[in-house]
């Protein structure tokens, strides 16, 4: 247990470093930023309480907006992706025979799972922030536009550094 607490508070300061430091300025016209921070709420252990899952979502969210002053986008766009990742585990853990692992990893629950998993809490934190930074649908093209670079960006991001980091389940 000590060593996952760990484990998960250096992914959170190194997750927090690269976006905060290298991935601020980086964006392609304005229509592509990547925000692969989000992998820290992604990669947090199944067993983590509903509540504490929130909590560190809004913690998590607030420091990427203490950087970026955005006045709270990213903590109510990673309290939508802590509940979706708890509807969508309660969904697919269950059902599919996982209940017994720890983490949901690509070694772990495996390249498809995890590629869907991702997608669809990318599309939901982008939508959800993007959605707050434009306040409205007055130009939707522009904004489904920045959603979809945006989400394409970082899931190619978040699969690789899986890749890097990715280990055989072990049974």
């Amino acid at each position: 247990m000590g060593r996952t607490i760990l484990i998960n508070i250096v992914r959170f300061v190194l997750l927090i470093f690269i976006q905060a430091f290298l991935l601020k300025n980086i964006g392609f016209y304005n229509l592509s930023i990547p925000f692969p921070y989000i992998l820290f709420i992604m990669l947090l252990p199944f067993e983590v309480p509903n509540w504490l899952l929130f909590l560190l979502a809004m913690a998590t969210g607030l420091t990427v907006d203490a950087f970026y002053d955005t006045a709270g986008l990213n903590a109510a766009a990673c309290a939508v992706l802590a509940f979706v990742r708890i509807v969508f585990i309660n969904v697919t853990v269950e059902r599919q025979g996982f209940e017994n692992e720890p983490e949901p990893k690509l070694g772990i629950m495996g390249f498809r799972w995890f590629f869907i998993y991702t997608v669809v809490l990318t599309l939901f934190h982008h939508v959800t922030l993007i959605f707050l930074e434009a306040f409205g649908f007055f130009d939707i093209r522009d904004i489904l536009t920045r959603v979809f670079f945006s989400s394409l960006f970082t899931i190619f991001l978040i699969v690789i550094s899986e890749f890097i980091f990715f280990r055989k389940k072990e049974r």
